[in-house]
């Protein structure tokens, strides 16, 4: 940066009219006296001159030479009045201008040089100056320093990066002197060279005599993600965010501000890489200390929920002291998917002490344990052997739950669905949201179970079945199932009796369900019953012989023909592998 010159004045001189010399030593003499005084007077030079007169805005000057010299009153600073009298410096730019023959003097570049020769001659580089920080210019500041310009690169302003200089306008400061270049008169300075020298001598002295341990006070310096940045007055420290509270906090926004002072405590000092870590919670005692003695396991509490998770909510007991309450020590009966689909953050709850690991810092509530477990008295409402209705709440593989009362549920087996028929899923028996009557078979409140049985709820047909059927009877059914072996035919109450492919017709018969459709009514005479294993077998091709045929095919099942070719077994084995296959067998195999 240079320092511009003030408004050049030009002076007309006039020359003298010089008498000649009378004798030739008189001349010598002056023209010794004349070379003399023109050495003296040099483009450039700083020369002295009082003022002669003033004439509207012009001053005139006698600087010693062939006549005065003139400048502009402008050519004066503010508050400075010229007198008749006065003497002031002035630079000679040119002593006698070849067009206009004048001399051409300045006042306001003989008091820029003068400053600046003033600012050569007190300060070198590296040194410390004090000035004011003017104005704003394109890359930096204009900062004046003892009546010069000097120039702060914005970069230079402090330690941190100043998106808004503004504030640092009209304001004094001490800066550094990076560079004066005499050639363009130009100094550049920086505030942030000298903070940061400060800074050193700061840390250098603090790491001399801060330990674990201490107590210190600091200003928040910056808050990111993780943690805080806090300024120990020459180094800064890192408060992390685990560090910060002995609670749960989701960002250290929720605890500190930039420019905050806190105290704080000297968690580690690294001297090798000048880093300390430092605790805010280490202030104040911690409240783990003697919790288990403070909330003993069953003591019950109210708390606030301060968070939520899939799988459960932290609730707050105190200030610090948060405990986990898992979806499954919500209700003793509701099934909770999420902790949000029963609670918010903010909710005050009455929870139960479950359990305290104060190694760990964790404590397990629960909330369901405020209230009476129904499952403690289930077996008093319902007893085994009672009847109980319920709606068909849900399916599963291998068995329907029976909603009793809300959240509790019974589940009734496949197995004890129905007396006469295999049940493979039980929507071959119920629908859900169907009311159904069923039997407590077994009640287990540890597990939370209760068995039901819908069979149970009827009389069992085969308790009576060799009174109402007998070998040789002619019945009539309509298919209930098709397998590749034989059909189901579907009796009275429900029994069913299996037609062996071999015993569907005097003709042979490749496929069962070329011959026979579910649905479809049919006549067959009864020729194997088997109550201790629930079966009946059906012939439809015996249909058309005579009871004494019947009676013969019954009597004597030692052989019977099953297909061209192969060999000769007895119809009692035949069934019984038909009947071996049916309990293997669901629908949609064939």
């Amino acid at each position: 940066m240079g320092f511009a010159g003030g408004n050049n004045q030009q002076m007309a001189i006039q020359k003298p009219k010089v008498a000649a010399p009378k004798t030739g030593e008189a001349y010598d003499f002056l023209s010794a006296m004349l070379g003399t005084q023109e050495q003296q007077f040099t483009a450039g030079s700083i020369i002295k001159g009082t003022i002669s007169s003033i004439k509207g805005d012009d001053v005139f000057v006698d600087i010693g030479y062939k006549s005065e010299g003139q400048v502009s009153i402008k050519d004066f600073k503010d508050g400075e009045t010229p007198k008749v009298g006065d003497v002031i410096d002035v630079m000679l730019v040119e002593l006698e201008n070849e067009k206009s023959g004048m001399v051409i003097l300045s006042k306001s570049r003989a008091d820029e040089q003068i400053r600046w020769d003033k600012v050569l001659a007190n300060y070198s580089e590296g040194g410390i100056v004090h000035g004011t920080i003017l104005s704003k210019v394109r890359g930096g500041l204009i900062v004046k320093v003892d009546g010069v310009d000097a120039f702060l690169p914005g970069s230079q302003l402090d330690v941190t990066p100043v998106h808004d200089p503004d504030p640092y306008i009209g304001k004094e400061y001490d800066f550094k002197i990076i560079k004066i270049s005499n050639e363009r008169r130009n100094i550049i300075i920086s505030r942030r060279e000298l903070i940061e020298a400060q800074q050193a001598v700061m840390k250098r002295e603090l790491l001399g005599t801060i330990e674990k341990g201490q107590h210190r006070i600091g200003e928040v310096k910056n808050i990111t993600d993780f943690g805080a940045f806090v300024d120990l007055h020459g180094l800064d420290g890192l408060l992390h965010i685990t560090d910060m509270s002995w609670g749960r906090i989701k960002h250290p926004s929720e605890m500190l501000k930039v420019g905050q002072e806190i105290e704080v405590v000297i968690l580690d000092v690294d001297l090798e890489r000048e880093r300390v870590s430092l605790g805010l919670k280490q202030a104040t005692p911690n409240p783990w200390t003697d919790i288990e003695s403070k909330y003993p396991a069953n003591s019950r509490l109210r708390g606030k929920v301060v968070n939520l998770v899939p799988y459960g909510a932290f609730v707050e007991i105190e200030p610090g002291i948060e405990g986990l309450v898992h979806v499954s020590e919500f209700s003793w009966t509701k099934r909770i998917a999420r902790a949000s689909d029963v609670l918010a953050v903010g909710d005050e709850v009455d929870v139960v002490v479950l359990s305290i690991d104060p190694e760990n810092q964790k404590i397990a509530l629960g909330i369901r344990q405020t209230e009476a477990n129904p499952w403690d008295t289930v077996q008093d409402r319902y007893p085994v052997g009672s009847r109980i209705t319920g709606k068909v709440r849900n399916f599963t593989a291998y068995g329907a739950f029976i909603e009793l009362e809300e959240g509790i549920d019974g589940m009734i087996h496949v197995s004890d669905m129905s007396w006469t028929r295999k049940i493979n899923h039980p929507s071959e028996v119920l629908q859900k949201g169907q009311e159904v009557e069923a039997v407590v078979l077994e009640v287990n409140p540890a597990d939370q179970r209760i068995s039901l049985g819908l069979k149970q709820a009827s009389d069992d047909p085969w308790n009576t079945i060799t009174s109402r059927y007998a070998i040789g009877q002619l019945v009539k059914g309509k298919v209930s199932k098709i397998a590749s072996f034989g059909a189901f035919i579907e009796l009275e109450d429900g029994v069913d009796g299996l037609v062996h492919i071999s015993q569907i017709s005097d003709q042979h018969v490749e496929k069962v369900k070329d011959a026979l459709k579910v649905g479809q009514e049919v006549e067959a005479r009864i020729v194997k019953i088997d109550r201790d294993e629930r079966r009946i077998g059906l012939s439809i091709k015996a249909v058309g012989m005579s009871d004494s045929q019947v009676e013969e095919l019954t009597r004597d099942l030692s052989v019977t023909d099953l297909k061209p070719g192969e060999n000769l077994v007895g119809l009692d084995a035949v069934f019984n592998d038909a009947f071996a296959q049916s309990e293997e067998w669901h629908p949609g195999a064939e």
